[in-house]
């Protein structure tokens, strides 16, 4: 599998972009420093346990 080498795409799909730890919805947020103080919830379960995306590549299980 071939790695990622292009950044403009690299921000566009990692960047400020976190996911529910109870349903994997994914949660653009523009300001990361509202995760601290917990002030972002999650649109489809409400929950507030969010991390950020996984950056590494996945090898496809054959």
């Amino acid at each position: 599998m071939a790695e990622r080498n292009n950044p403009v795409a690299d921000a566009r799909l990692f960047k400020n972009v976190y996911v529910c730890r109870n349903c994997n919805a994914k949660i653009r947020i523009s300001n990361p420093k509202l995760l601290r103080p917990i002030q972002v919830r999650c649109r489809r379960c409400g929950g507030q346990v969010l991390r950020p995306k996984h950056k590494e590549l996945r090898k496809l299980k054959v």
